[in-house]
């Protein structure tokens, strides 16, 4: 049997995250967190096909996860490159 905490939603990302995909991404991530019961669940993100992250794709991802915290929910980022691993530590995003 599921509990609300085992509910989960999954996004992906596009290639580049940035200020051209940033509404939108935004929006899907609000729309699913919306779906899921207040108080639990997960989004994940599936950042494997995504190449580049700029600020405003930084932004979105604190928005959806400030958006989550409010509902008392958990983002989740998966499969991170090299590259946007580094960034997300720099910008103390990593614990997502």
């Amino acid at each position: 049997m599921r509990t609300p905490q085992d509910v989960e939603r999954g996004l992906t990302a596009p290639e580049r995250l940035g200020l051209d995909t940033r509404v939108e991404i935004r929006k899907a991530a609000t729309q699913l967190l919306d779906t899921m019961p207040e108080g639990g669940g997960r989004l994940v993100i599936d950042l494997a096909q995504t190449r580049e992250i700029d600020s405003a794709g930084l932004g979105a991802l604190m928005l959806i996860q400030r958006r989550a915290a409010e509902r008392r929910q958990v983002v989740v980022l998966r499969h991170p490159s090299e590259e946007i691993r580094f960034l997300l530590v720099l910008t103390k995003l990593y614990e997502l």
